[in-house]
Protein backbone atom coordinates (compact mmCIF):
# COMPACT_ATOMS: atom_id res chain seq x y z
CA UNK A 1 0.00 0.00 0.00
CA UNK A 2 1.27 3.42 -0.82
CA UNK A 3 2.46 6.09 1.80
CA UNK A 4 -0.35 8.65 0.94
CA UNK A 5 -2.96 6.15 1.12
CA UNK A 6 -1.69 5.01 4.32
CA UNK A 7 -1.33 7.92 5.89
CA UNK A 8 -4.91 9.74 4.38
CA UNK A 9 -6.08 6.46 6.13
CA UNK A 10 -4.97 6.92 9.64
CA UNK A 11 -5.51 10.51 10.01
CA UNK A 12 -8.79 9.94 9.03
CA UNK A 13 -9.43 7.33 11.34
CA UNK A 14 -7.75 9.98 14.28
CA UNK A 15 -10.01 12.86 12.89
CA UNK A 16 -13.64 10.73 12.83
CA UNK A 17 -12.74 9.73 16.70
CA UNK A 18 -11.75 13.02 18.05
CA UNK A 19 -15.00 14.41 16.51
CA UNK A 20 -17.03 11.41 18.26
CA UNK A 21 -15.19 12.06 21.58
CA UNK A 22 -15.08 16.13 21.58
CA UNK A 23 -11.43 16.23 21.57
CA UNK A 24 -10.56 17.43 17.96
CA UNK A 25 -8.54 21.04 19.12
CA UNK A 26 -6.78 18.56 21.38
CA UNK A 27 -5.83 15.66 19.24
CA UNK A 28 -4.92 18.67 16.18
CA UNK A 29 -2.47 20.12 19.32
CA UNK A 30 -0.96 17.02 20.09
CA UNK A 31 -0.91 15.81 16.31
CA UNK A 32 0.57 19.12 15.14
CA UNK A 33 3.30 18.50 18.39
CA UNK A 34 3.96 14.96 17.11
CA UNK A 35 4.87 15.63 13.42
CA UNK A 36 7.13 18.82 14.70
CA UNK A 37 8.53 15.68 17.07
CA UNK A 38 9.09 13.44 14.02
CA UNK A 39 11.32 15.96 12.28
CA UNK A 40 13.77 15.27 14.67
CA UNK A 41 16.13 12.79 13.40
CA UNK A 42 16.98 10.73 16.52
CA UNK A 43 13.19 10.11 17.43
CA UNK A 44 12.59 9.35 13.67
CA UNK A 45 15.30 6.85 13.31
CA UNK A 46 14.22 5.03 16.47
CA UNK A 47 10.35 4.99 14.96
CA UNK A 48 11.43 3.40 12.00
CA UNK A 49 13.89 1.26 13.72
CA UNK A 50 13.13 -2.84 12.57
CA UNK A 51 15.48 -3.45 15.62
CA UNK A 52 13.78 -2.09 18.38
CA UNK A 53 10.76 -3.74 19.50
CA UNK A 54 7.19 -2.15 19.96
CA UNK A 55 7.29 -2.78 23.49
CA UNK A 56 10.45 -0.02 23.55
CA UNK A 57 9.36 2.26 20.98
CA UNK A 58 5.62 2.41 23.41
CA UNK A 59 7.62 3.04 25.79
CA UNK A 60 9.72 5.47 24.61
CA UNK A 61 6.71 7.65 23.26
CA UNK A 62 5.05 7.32 26.58
CA UNK A 63 7.82 8.69 28.31
CA UNK A 64 8.54 11.59 25.94
CA UNK A 65 4.58 12.37 25.26
CA UNK A 66 2.87 10.55 28.23
CA UNK A 67 2.08 13.43 30.60
CA UNK A 68 1.13 16.42 27.50
CA UNK A 69 -1.07 14.24 25.52
CA UNK A 70 -3.95 13.17 25.49
CA UNK A 71 -5.67 9.86 26.00
CA UNK A 72 -6.88 9.32 22.63
CA UNK A 73 -3.37 10.59 20.96
CA UNK A 74 -1.68 8.23 23.33
CA UNK A 75 -3.81 5.33 22.30
CA UNK A 76 -3.83 6.03 18.74
CA UNK A 77 0.22 6.12 19.22
CA UNK A 78 0.39 2.84 20.85
CA UNK A 79 -1.59 1.39 17.84
CA UNK A 80 0.18 2.86 15.31
CA UNK A 81 3.39 1.08 16.79
CA UNK A 82 1.26 -1.85 17.39
CA UNK A 83 0.03 -2.06 13.44
CA UNK A 84 3.93 -1.14 12.30
CA UNK A 85 3.18 1.99 10.95
CA UNK A 86 4.55 4.72 13.50
CA UNK A 87 7.56 5.13 10.36
CA UNK A 88 4.51 6.62 9.02
CA UNK A 89 4.14 9.29 11.54
CA UNK A 90 5.71 12.67 9.67
CA UNK A 91 3.15 11.83 6.98
CA UNK A 92 0.35 11.53 8.90
CA UNK A 93 0.41 14.10 10.65
CA UNK A 94 0.92 16.07 7.50
CA UNK A 95 -2.66 14.86 6.23
CA UNK A 96 -4.15 15.50 9.43
CA UNK A 97 -3.65 18.67 9.27
CA UNK A 98 -5.04 18.89 6.07
CA UNK A 99 -8.19 17.25 7.04
CA UNK A 100 -8.25 19.49 9.71
CA UNK A 101 -8.53 22.15 7.90
CA UNK A 102 -10.93 20.85 4.97
CA UNK A 103 -13.17 20.32 8.16
CA UNK A 104 -12.30 23.66 9.29
CA UNK A 105 -12.64 25.71 6.53
CA UNK A 106 -9.25 27.24 6.93
CA UNK A 107 -7.32 28.04 3.88
CA UNK A 108 -3.61 28.36 4.30
CA UNK A 109 -1.81 31.61 2.14
CA UNK A 110 1.91 31.68 2.42
CA UNK A 111 2.83 35.70 1.85
CA UNK A 112 6.62 35.84 0.22
CA UNK A 113 7.60 39.78 -0.14
CA UNK A 114 10.86 41.62 -0.58
CA UNK A 115 10.52 43.39 3.06
CA UNK A 116 8.49 42.78 6.22
CA UNK A 117 5.08 42.85 5.50
CA UNK A 118 3.10 45.53 7.64
CA UNK A 119 -0.26 44.50 9.90
CA UNK A 120 -1.86 46.36 7.93
CA UNK A 121 -0.68 45.67 4.71
CA UNK A 122 -1.71 42.25 5.94
CA UNK A 123 -5.14 43.02 7.09
CA UNK A 124 -5.95 44.47 3.85
CA UNK A 125 -4.93 41.59 1.94
CA UNK A 126 -6.69 39.31 4.09
CA UNK A 127 -9.98 41.29 3.42
CA UNK A 128 -9.27 41.33 -0.56
CA UNK A 129 -8.71 37.48 -0.62
CA UNK A 130 -12.25 37.25 1.64
CA UNK A 131 -13.54 39.12 -0.86
CA UNK A 132 -12.49 37.59 -3.86
CA UNK A 133 -14.12 34.33 -2.74
CA UNK A 134 -10.90 32.33 -3.48
CA UNK A 135 -10.39 31.29 -0.47
CA UNK A 136 -12.43 29.86 2.84
CA UNK A 137 -13.37 31.98 5.55
CA UNK A 138 -11.09 31.52 7.92
CA UNK A 139 -7.27 32.54 6.60
CA UNK A 140 -4.04 31.06 7.98
CA UNK A 141 -1.75 33.57 6.85
CA UNK A 142 2.15 32.52 6.55
CA UNK A 143 4.77 35.18 5.70
CA UNK A 144 8.38 34.87 4.50
CA UNK A 145 10.83 37.47 3.43
CA UNK A 146 13.10 36.64 0.35
CA UNK A 147 15.05 39.73 -0.91
CA UNK A 148 15.72 37.73 -4.01
CA UNK A 149 12.32 39.52 -4.98
CA UNK A 150 13.34 42.71 -5.88
CA UNK A 151 9.70 44.05 -4.95
CA UNK A 152 5.91 42.72 -5.05
CA UNK A 153 5.18 39.35 -3.95
CA UNK A 154 3.95 35.89 -4.23
CA UNK A 155 0.84 34.37 -2.92
CA UNK A 156 0.52 30.44 -2.61
CA UNK A 157 -2.41 28.63 -1.34
CA UNK A 158 -4.66 25.76 -2.40
CA UNK A 159 -1.32 24.79 -4.84
CA UNK A 160 -2.28 27.60 -6.90
CA UNK A 161 0.81 30.38 -7.21
CA UNK A 162 0.50 34.01 -8.14
CA UNK A 163 3.52 35.45 -8.64
CA UNK A 164 3.25 39.77 -8.77
CA UNK A 165 6.94 40.23 -8.04
CA UNK A 166 9.67 42.34 -9.53
CA UNK A 167 12.08 39.46 -10.13
CA UNK A 168 9.23 37.62 -12.18
CA UNK A 169 8.36 40.61 -14.41
CA UNK A 170 11.91 41.16 -15.52
CA UNK A 171 12.02 37.10 -16.14
CA UNK A 172 9.05 37.83 -18.09
CA UNK A 173 10.72 40.69 -19.78
CA UNK A 174 13.86 38.51 -20.63
CA UNK A 175 12.34 36.29 -21.94
CA UNK A 176 10.19 38.15 -24.55
CA UNK A 177 13.30 40.12 -25.50
CA UNK A 178 14.77 36.54 -26.22
CA UNK A 179 12.14 35.32 -28.23
CA UNK A 180 11.89 38.41 -30.37
CA UNK A 181 11.00 37.37 -34.21
CA UNK A 182 11.00 40.75 -35.41
CA UNK A 183 14.88 41.53 -35.19
CA UNK A 184 15.26 43.32 -38.32
CA UNK A 185 18.75 41.70 -40.28
CA UNK A 186 20.90 44.52 -42.47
Amino acid sequence: MSVTRIATRYAKSLLELAIEQNKLPQVSADVSTLGAAARNRDLYLMLKSPIISADKKNAVLAAIFGKSMDILTMSYLTLLVNKGREQYLPEIAAEFATQYKVLQHITSVKVITAVPVSDALLNELKSRLLASGVTNENLEIETKVDPDLIGGFVLEFDNKRYDASIANKLAELKSEFTKNLYVKEF
